[in-house]
């Protein structure tokens, strides 16, 4: 009874949105405020609907509920708890109603949120909220149903995805979700202010804190898979250019261009049309990633491609939304009117450059992913666009971009100071110099452009403390000394910590990335008691053996790791794990964590004897990949707790009364 009840509330849930599109758009042709004011319950009710719908496909496959057809297929009795739940969205049906219930949330939060959002812009934004979330949940209701029931229904369930069994691929999707669905709210906004023909700082300042945690939370969701990948999959790799990497990161460089744009915007009020235009382009492309993921065009592990009416369907819902919005920009953009001005070489300058780097990374990473898959189609020929097109088209692009980021900070708005923010920045620029003369000297003969990322780093660690500092201690005359600058620093805006933290998270990651030009790979088959050697550590095959799971049984290596001297270190296990519902093997890699570099082992075929395939790989410094994202993140979460962004636009102030006997000023 409870499935039918989740599926009408589903069904409840896309009237309700439909109300909600339709609402405010009627009350602005009518001049019905409280028509407008039924949008705000309406996505309450909304969101509410699709949680209860949610939570009825949870307990049904917590309960392993064999009576439904989405239970059966990811399912099994003795799938571990946690995995049951996390079978909910690695589907999907169930991924896609995880994808409406955070789209209703971002919709009801806007709803709530009376004080930051003024009444006409939060009226419209709703309205396309709510056509979004009627679209998506038409799509589930029509052609990706997650209620279906099977009768008989079956003793037992398929079991999920091995590779799905995950802690990484329990927490990444919801995390890439609420980054994908959370730039819902930025095109919502746009569309909004495009309609009302009104884009000012007050809409950047509206936009703002939604972009921060759309952006946050799609950072956190890409590095976690990238994490998932790296050893899950048993190849060693943390990033591969995969076209289904790739429809995340597209976004994510998107999103980062315009969050540094409606800064721009909401200082000097410029960069208008430029800033509405990367927040309709930004969703576009989560939009085109749920395509190239959900549509049939890709196969892999990533994917859920079982149906071509479902690519039918969201090729259409790409079409009414990326399409739509475009023709309402072309139409309404040559109408606003243009903000402030201010010189090249300033702050806004500074961030223009960044834009335009962003810009044409992505569009890189676009070209790249999108051509094969256009070409197979009008050609029926495959082609393969790998690491080697990417790391020569996009590095060249990020290295400027990432010299761009502190000398950006220290430049004032409207017009900078080269000079100044030379000095500045002398001491970051000497040391990465030397860093990067250093560790040149130290591996000569070894990689090329290890080295330069190496400098590049300490250049955007060093740079963005320096920021802080140099706010800190003030310019001119108003320098501070001793502790009056740490007070000075405590009173900085906490957005100032923010940013500086990011950049600096971004210096964090590509100290990792460099650091992998060093990385070392052995292959070889032992037998017990034999060694295979890779960097500074040996690994000893000690013994062979089986092992069960609740759904799986394994068979596991066991080895020993000691450095070149011969000391011990830890001790790593790698297996083959085979899922009898499944009939799947998978590798499980083995690490070693020796402060932020790892020992990678992965069990390759396991031979008589006892006798095994082993590759063994020394990973220096790869923590420092996935920890930069998280400071990345962090960074963000900082900002979001400024002041300035929770106050929203301020209130116009109103009329003193007169006393009696005066006259009111003109």
């Amino acid at each position: 009874m409870l499935i039918e009840v989740g599926h009408f509330a589903l069904a409840l849930a896309l009237a309700l949105s439909l109300v909600q599109a339709v609402m405010p758009v009627w009350a602005a042709r009518s001049g019905d405020q409280a028509l407008r004011a039924v949008a705000t319950p309406a996505a309450l009710g909304a969101f509410a609907c699709i949680l209860f719908s949610f939570g009825a496909l949870t307990y049904a496959h917590v309960m392993s509920d064999f009576s439904v057809l989405n239970v059966i297929e990811n399912s099994h009795t003795a799938k571990p708890f946690l995995y049951k739940i996390s079978g909910v969205w690695g589907n999907h049906e169930g991924s896609m109603l995880l994808w409406v219930l955070i789209l209703a949330l971002f919709g009801a939060l806007v709803a709530v949120s009376r004080e930051s959002v003024p009444p006409t812009l939060r009226a419209n934004t709703l309205a396309v909220q709510g056509l979004i979330t009627f679209v998506f949940v038409l799509f589930i209701i029509t052609t990706s149903n997650p209620f279906t029931r099977v009768s008989p229904a079956p003793v037992e369930g398929n079991d999920l995805n091995p590779l799905l069994q995950d802690f990484g691929l329990a927490v990444h999707p919801p995390l890439l979700y609420v980054g994908y669905v959370g730039f819902s709210i930025t095109f919502a906004f746009a569309i909004a202010a495009l309609i009302d023909g009104r884009i000012d700082a007050v809409w950047a300042r509206a936009v703002r804190p939604w972009t921060l945690i759309a952006w946050s939370f799609l950072t956190l969701g890409i590095a976690m898979g990238s994490y998932w990948a790296y050893y899950e999959l048993g190849w060693g790799g943390w990033w591969f250019w995969d076209p289904v990497e790739n429809a995340s990161l597209m976004p994510w460089l998107a999103g980062t261009a315009l969050l540094h744009s409606t800064v721009v915007m909401e200082k000097r009020d410029a960069l208008k049309v430029w800033t509405v235009l990367l927040a309709i382009l930004t969703f576009s492309l989560s939009l085109l990633g749920t395509f190239i993921v959900r549509s049939g065009v890709l196969t892999s592990v990533h994917t859920f491609a079982t149906d071509p009416t479902r690519g039918v369907f969201i090729l259409a819902i790409l079409i009414l939304f990326i399409g739509g919005s475009l023709t309402l920009f072309a139409w309404r953009a040559p109408m606003l009117r243009q903000g402030g001005i201010f010189a090249p070489i300033s702050r806004e300058g500074a961030l223009v450059m960044n834009n335009l780097f962003l810009a044409a990374g992505c569009a890189t990473v676009f070209v790249g992913t999108l051509y094969p898959l256009l070409l197979e189609m009008l050609t029926a020929e495959k082609i393969s666009v790998g690491p080697p097109f990417f790391n020569y088209t996009f590095v060249p692009l990020a290295i400027p971009l990432l010299l761009i980021v502190p000398f950006g900070q220290t430049l004032a708005w409207k017009r900078g100071d080269v000079h100044a923010a030379t000095q500045r920045l002398f001491a970051a620029l000497a040391a990465a110099l030397v860093v990067g003369l250093a560790v040149t000297a130290l591996t000569w003969g070894g990689p090329m452009m290890a080295p330069v990322g190496i400098g590049l780093s300490a250049y955007l660690v060093i740079g963005s403390a320096m920021e802080i500092v140099s706010r800190a201690r003030g310019y001119g005359g108003n320098r501070a000394r001793g502790a009056a600058i740490w007070r000075r620093a405590a009173g900085l805006p906490r957005s100032a910590w923010g940013t500086a933290m990011a950049h600096a998270g971004v210096g964090v990651v590509v100290l990792g990335i460099a650091a992998q030009g060093w990385a070392t790979e052995g292959l070889k088959t032992l037998k017990p008691g034999e060694s295979l050697a890779s960097g500074p550590y040996v690994a000893t095959l000690d013994r062979v053996g089986p092992r069960t799971g609740e759904n799986y049984a394994e068979t596991t290596a066991f080895l020993t790791i000691r450095n070149a001297g011969g000391d011990f270190v830890g001790t790593v296990e790698t297996g083959k794990r085979f899922y009898p519902s499944r009939k799947m093997t998978v590798t499980e890699s083995g690490l070693l964590t020796i402060g932020a570099s790892q020992v990678y082992a992965s069990l390759g075929e396991v031979l008589p004897e006892g006798a095994i395939g082993l590759r063994l790989y020394y990973k220096p410094l790869v923590l420092l990949i996935w920890l930069g994202a998280v400071v990345m993140a962090l960074g963000g979460a900082i900002s979001l707790t400024d002041r300035r962004m929770r106050v929203g636009a301020p209130a116009r102030a109103r009329a003193k009364p007169v006393p009696p006997g005066m006259a009111p000023a003109e």
